[in-house]
């Protein structure tokens, strides 16, 4: 599946919080959001994830999770994610540090939350990156200042 994504809950719920999941719609081919991802933001709180996803936001589908997959002991969501993200050829959107770890094992391309909103500013869907991050910030979703700060940098912005 050419440039495909498959979708965690931490982007779908970081990008909620900006009001910015048009730039899942907008940037690949297609998205995917795993079943179990599902799940998982439906069973958490009322935020603006779980609302999106109730009123049947983004294309769903079910993952069967292979041994190769299962035997690095993440969570269903992630697991799901580069399950499907294996299957379809797909790229993983995926923020949790061993899961990032785990796709880039078995091969499976792999971008984050901030990935997404770079791509978005490169690719003239947002006029700057730094407002949609403080947002989600704002929100109260927790990243490293320095991280951000080294990010915006590359892409000429700054950080507070």
């Amino acid at each position: 599946m050419a440039d495909a994504w498959v979708v965690n809950a931490s982007p779908l719920i970081a990008l909620a919080h900006a009001d910015k999941l048009e730039l899942l719609e907008k940037l690949p081919a297609e998205i995917v959001v795993p079943e179990a991802v599902v799940e998982e933001i439906l069973a958490g709180p009322n935020d603006p994830a779980r609302r999106a996803l109730a009123s049947a936001w983004g294309p769903r589908r079910p993952a069967t999770v292979p041994e190769k997959v299962a035997e690095w002991g993440l969570g269903k969501g992630e697991s799901a994610v580069i399950a499907l993200a294996l299957e379809l050829r797909a790229t993983a959107i995926l923020d949790d540090r061993s899961a990032r770890r785990c796709a880039k094992a078995l091969g499976v391309p792999v971008l984050g939350t901030f990935g997404v909103i770079i791509r978005a500013k490169q690719r003239g869907l947002i006029a700057s990156a730094q407002p949609v991050i403080r947002s989600i910030v704002d929100a109260g979703l927790y990243y490293d200042d320095a991280a951000i700060r080294t990010l915006l940098s590359s892409i000429g912005e700054s950080w507070p």
